[in-house]
């Protein structure tokens, strides 16, 4: 179990980064908070989870153990498979997801992509009781993170489309999300809320 990774940033990209351990680059899917704390060029460390498939070795990189293990514990659910539990920590903070699931709120589960109605109802039943309980406790949703990566102006519109697409979007759904954040964004220069923005959008179609 590679529990986490520090090393030189070598890439950073909307959904991943290249991480150089010892001379070895390894590619790390993250989540947006993750890749907010990973600059290029400099030491950078993540938690890691190791997915291990007949014919592939993933590794899925969190700002925190709490991210991690939270990572973890939704894909105990039926049908949670790691590239939806990505997107769920993609799309909420951990005690935003963990506050939506002890209040079941469905409808703040379905802005995930890839999770329906029915989904959503599964994972309410599933997990209700098993994830610690949400640091607030007054029945609203923590506001979400901001994390604050950076990209230079048209570059962004290429990270959010492969980050979009490694979470499970076709490439032309990916290009006109991000197209319709380009036509609304005042600012383009943090690509991890350009992300979140094209996530929703995609969400509500």
């Amino acid at each position: 179990m590679i529990a986490f990774l520090t090393g030189r940033v070598a890439a950073r990209g909307a959904g991943s980064a290249v991480i150089d351990v010892g001379g070895v680059g390894m590619t790390v899917q993250c989540t947006p908070s993750a890749l907010s704390r990973l600059h290029v060029g400099e030491e950078g460390t993540v938690a890691t989870s190791l997915v291990v498939r007949e014919d592939s070795l993933t590794l899925f990189g969190f700002a925190d153990d709490d991210e991690k293990n939270l990572f973890e514990q939704v894909q105990t659910a039926s049908g949670i498979g790691p590239r939806i539990a990505l997107a769920m920590l993609a799309v909420h903070s951990p005690d935003s997801l963990r506050q939506a699931v002890a209040t079941e709120d469905t409808a703040a589960l379905t802005r995930v992509p890839g999770i329906g109605k029915k989904g959503a109802q599964r994972i309410v039943l599933e997990l209700r009781g098993k994830l610690d309980a949400p640091v607030t406790t007054d029945g609203t949703l923590p506001a979400a993170d901001s994390p604050n990566g950076s990209a230079p102006n048209g570059a962004w519109r290429g990270q959010v489309v492969s980050g979009l697409v490694n979470l499970g979007w076709s490439a032309k759904d990916s290009e006109a999300a991000a197209a319709a954040v380009a036509a609304e964004a005042e600012d383009t220069s943090d690509v991890t809320v350009l992300l979140r923005s094209a996530l929703r959008k995609l969400s509500r179609a």
